[in-house]
């Protein structure tokens, strides 16, 4: 079985069993699973917006946002007959791992990627079966693409 390691700003499809791992911080981890078609995505965005000039950015750089990194997982899936409401999706990360002040006014970056994480999977269709987000620790996950299950392991 295929064991990958998904680093900061990467998104990875696989068709088949493997296992895919990655830590988490203010930076969240998104799981799509889709049985039928035996493929599994790991997207590991660390920014909630990409920039306006986003439109001239290489693919590699727009996966380091949470929109954009999104957006692309969901069409390459659908590029691959995945239906949307037929895949399962999981949501990780956006911890308050460093010290900074808190406010409502301001919000951190690992609140900003869970939310705008969930604006946008809630926009592209998807509806999140499994969440964990906040706190004031890491995360590693494990995402295993034989049966959709993620193993979290705090930091």
């Amino acid at each position: 079985m295929a064991d990958i390691y998904v680093q900061p700003g990467e998104l990875h499809l696989v068709r088949g069993p493997a296992i895919l791992r990655t830590a988490l911080g203010s930076c969240v981890g998104v799981t799509f699973w889709n049985q039928r078609l035996a493929i599994g995505v790991l997207c590991h965005p660390m920014l909630p917006r990409c920039p306006a000039e986003g439109s001239r950015m290489s693919v590699t750089a727009l996966r380091r946002y949470v929109d954009a990194a999104i957006r692309e997982a969901a069409q390459q899936l659908d590029g691959l007959g995945a239906v949307r409401r037929e895949t399962e999706v999981k949501l990780f990360g956006g911890a308050d791992v460093l010290q900074v002040e808190r406010t409502e006014r301001r919000p951190t970056v690992g609140r900003l990627n869970a939310d705008r994480a969930l604006q946008i999977l809630a926009e592209e269709g998807y509806a999140v079966m499994a969440q964990r987000l906040g706190g004031r620790r890491g995360m590693h996950i494990d995402f295993l693409t034989t049966n959709g299950e993620v193993w979290l392991r705090n930091l």
